[in-house]
């Protein structure tokens, strides 16, 4: 509710086609929201009775439609929690981007019916489940691709953290 659209968010739309043309996921539309962990605690609690936070939910849709462009399946939503995606980045020693393509991938894989069961991804540990290895070879291919460029996460950082820009600069070195 009082998270504010990211600057980058017009990025996140190239970057999830490229992952549906990869998983030759066509003719699928997914919606994206971005929020804080006091809001994805709520959804957590209410739909899954998990009393925290956590990083990405999703919530599988599977509504169709045509239009003039063809034949379309709303696979669902993914929700991402801004506040989780930062801690998780520094947990796994990894940039704040790389993180959000994880999450986004992540999320649309469980939109498209995979399942890791109680396998989660570990610092240093290989995954095991085909979910989470389709996930981290995708990832793999795509990586280098910006979604948030470095003045963006700056200024994230500083508006989240009550930090100056020169101090968020320092926090991302």
């Amino acid at each position: 509710e009082d998270t504010i659209e990211p600057s980058w968010f017009e990025n996140v739309e190239p970057f999830i086609n490229k992952v549906m043309n990869e998983l030759n996921y066509s003719g699928q539309e997914v919606s994206i929201l971005f929020c804080n962990d006091d809001f994805i605690k709520e959804l957590n609690a209410q739909y899954r009775n998990i009393d925290c936070a956590t990083d990405v939910l999703s919530f599988e849709n599977d509504e169709e439609y045509s239009d003039e462009e063809g034949d379309w399946k709303c696979v669902g939503d993914i929700i991402i929690s801004l506040d989780t995606l930062t801690e998780n980045a520094t947990y796994f020693a990894e940039n704040k981007n790389e993180e959000l393509k994880r999450l986004l991938v992540h999320g649309l894989l469980h939109l498209n019916g995979m399942d890791h069961g109680e396998e989660h991804i570990e610092k240093g540990v290989l995954p095991q489940c085909e979910m989470l290895q389709i996930q981290e070879n995708i990832l793999q291919k795509l990586k280098g691709g910006k979604i948030m460029n470095k003045t963006e996460l700056v200024a994230a950082i500083a508006e989240k953290a009550g930090l100056s820009k020169v101090d968020a600069k320092k926090a991302l070195e």
